[in-house]
């Protein structure tokens, strides 16, 4: 479990440092003088302790951690920024709390309808628990690497491309948007959090067909595109197909029967839903040649 300490401030033990440097100098030189063995001694002590204090000055950088250990014994972290002193014969281990980025490199995994897709993401973490990665993950970089990919195949394999392939469903991956980097995210948090790791933000960076399939999925798209595009024109020239004979018999412009309203809807059919504009042909007589 994490243990935040506040050292002792190291600028008083900087200042008492420079005066027993001082007085073992001063210790050093009178004795050489005197031939005084009390002296010589005095230096010698005042010299380790100048050595024991600088040992123990510890620098913590902002956004940095110290982790302390006393003979293979977790001691407790420093995240203070600042110069402390501590005792010297702690391990000080620096490890960085601030926010990574891994761009999580193009995966080829297979969707939820068996699909080869190409899916990609970048995720932002950070230490949040020193202890546990520290002492609970043997590498934590590698480890967040790692499950960030296993993350990425897992929500790809949960999910269809798209509509297409599953017309049903709630949420897809090309579609999904803000909605699928939330389920990465927290699926991420999930598998870090023993890590003592916080993913702060998760987005898909690239998503497309595999290369094999994606000219084939193209055509389909189009494909479907072009139906519902048909569907809505017929719609729209059926809807001007009856108006058009509902202002023709309201405003008794002319008399049609049965035959003529058939002639008049299919010419109207085909000039409404063709590809090309329609050729006018002038007839001269009545209505009936």
């Amino acid at each position: 479990m994490e243990k935040i300490i506040k050292p002792t401030n190291g600028y008083a033990a900087m200042g008492l440092s420079v005066v027993l440097l001082g007085v073992s100098i001063l210790s050093f030189a009178i004795a050489a003088v005197n031939d005084s063995a009390v002296l010589g001694i005095t230096g010698t002590l005042s010299l380790i302790a100048c050595g024991l204090i600088w040992k123990g000055l510890l620098i913590v950088q902002p956004n940095q951690a110290s982790i302390l250990n006393l003979f293979g014994k977790y001691s407790g972290t420093v995240v203070d920024n600042g110069i402390f002193f501590v005792n010297p014969f702690y391990t000080a281990t620096k490890l960085s709390q601030r926010a990574n980025n891994l761009a999580i490199p193009t995966l080829k995994v297979n969707d939820k309808m068996g699909n080869p897709v190409e899916i990609a993401a970048v995720v932002v973490w950070q230490v949040t628990n020193t202890y546990k990665a520290s002492y609970e993950i043997a590498d934590y970089v590698v480890y967040v690497k790692n499950q960030s990919e296993a993350a990425l195949r897992n929500l790809t394999t949960s999910f269809a491309y798209d509509n297409i392939e599953d017309e049903h469903a709630a949420i897809t991956l090309r579609e999904g948007g803000t909605k699928v980097n939330e389920l990465l995210e927290k699926e991420l948090n999930d598998r870090l959090t023993n890590a003592g790791i916080t993913v702060l933000e998760s987005r898909i960076s690239h998503l497309a067909y595999a290369p094999e399939i994606a000219g084939a999925m193209l055509q389909r798209q189009q494909a479907t595109a072009i139906v519902a595009a048909r569907y809505k024109i017929v719609e729209g020239a059926v809807g001007m197909v009856e108006m058009a004979l509902e202002q023709l018999s309201k405003k008794n412009i002319v008399e049609l029967d049965e035959d003529k309203k058939a002639n008049m809807v299919c010419n109207l059919m085909v000039v409404l839903c063709g590809e090309k504009a329609a050729q006018p042909v002038l007839n001269t007589g009545t209505i009936y040649q």
